[in-house]
């Protein structure tokens, strides 16, 4: 399965029902049933997926249409899956890199702030 995920941070249900090629109604359901499929909510309650919730759509229509699963049984193998990738989670940095990090590049944006104010735009 080779489908082209545009490069952005939140989708429409619309725009995800026409890349997985199912209709939104489908999506709203498979939501239903599937707990990790949980997109956020804008102030206007409109869905909005992420580009790990529209992976877990395809992979879900692959289970489901491709290779024959039951709702139950694509469940099952999705939480085994995702059972397999929690030891990635062990290998995060710790905490106090992270905060490290994060007043480096808070220094940063800060600098370039600066920079940006005293540059003239015309």
């Amino acid at each position: 399965m080779n489908i082209r995920i545009p490069d952005k941070l939140y989708f429409k249900i619309g725009e995800v029902a026409q890349i997985a090629g199912v209709k939104p109604h489908v999506l709203r359901y498979w939501e239903s049933e599937f707990t990790a499929i949980a997109p956020v909510k804008s102030r206007s309650n409109q869905r909005l997926y992420r580009r790990d919730d529209i992976l877990l759509v395809l992979k879900l229509k692959e289970l489901l249409y491709a290779q024959g699963y039951t709702i139950a049984g694509a469940r099952k193998k999705i939480k085994e899956s995702s059972r397999q990738e929690e030891p990635l989670l062990a290998a995060d940095p710790p905490a106090s890199d992270c905060a490290d990090l994060l007043r480096e590049v808070r220094h940063d944006l800060l600098k370039l702030r600066a920079e940006l104010r005293r540059t003239p735009f015309s």
